[in-house]
């Protein structure tokens, strides 16, 4: 029962903590962008797409993740200790800072190159949902590398990333979504740089992870 309470706990702390910096992202981007008297990145209704599609087909996969390795010699917790340490509030901010980089980094570039406000938004979006795919694996440990936890040790992650692509896919270039949601088909090099700030924030968190690691067997 302990042992079961326990992945329960860490798998609801790893949504958590998975979840929170999409919202403080998405809020980042707004308000920079309102602050700074420019157009807005992403629209209420492509939040709640990202936030929709996303929290279903992504971070409810955690659920399903199995016990780490070693839950039961882990000291008792304090049940005072409240449920988000220091270190992921920053790793949080760290995140949603990211996300506000990545998305209205890249929403400036491509209406600096040419595209439409359609266009530029969409590439946005798909900043979101990219960062977001690859911080879920991130999230898969709070302190471990995927790696080191079975990178196939829960296949419910890699069906909920094959359903989320093939809906931006859906999202990008089919014209009853273009209309929906105000989005627009983008070019191959736009995905190659929304891929590209995915994979770096995939790294950014792990070597933060790795420091602490360091840190803490000091």
């Amino acid at each position: 029962a302990v042992e079961e309470g326990r992945g329960v706990f860490d798998n609801l702390t790893k949504f958590i903590v998975w979840t929170l910096p999409t919202n403080l992202g998405e809020g980042l981007v707004i308000l920079v962008a309102i602050f700074a008297g420019v157009t807005l990145p992403i629209l209420p209704v492509q939040i709640l797409w990202i936030n929709m599609t996303t929290a279903v087909l992504l971070g409810l996969m955690l659920a399903f993740e199995p016990k780490e390795p070693g839950i039961m010699i882990r000291r008792p917790r304090d049940p005072k200790t409240p449920i988000l340490t220091r270190e992921l509030i920053e790793r949080i901010f760290l995140v949603g800072i990211l996300l506000l980089a990545g998305a209205f980094g890249l929403f400036e570039w491509e209406l600096m190159n040419g595209a439409s406000i359609k266009e530029a938004r969409t590439v946005a979006v798909n900043v979101f949902v990219m960062v977001e795919l690859f911080y879920l694996f991130n999230c898969r440990s709070l302190t471990r590398s995927m790696f080191s936890i079975g990178f196939f040790s829960n296949p419910w992650v890699f069906g909920g990333v094959t359903i989320m692509l093939i809906l931006q896919m859906l999202y990008t270039y089919l014209p009853a979504m273009n209309w929906m949601f105000q989005s627009a088909p983008i070019s191959i090099e736009a995905w190659g740089r929304i891929l590209a700030v995915g994979v770096i924030a995939y790294f950014v968190v792990g070597f933060e992870k790795w420091l602490r690691r360091r840190f803490m067997n000091a």
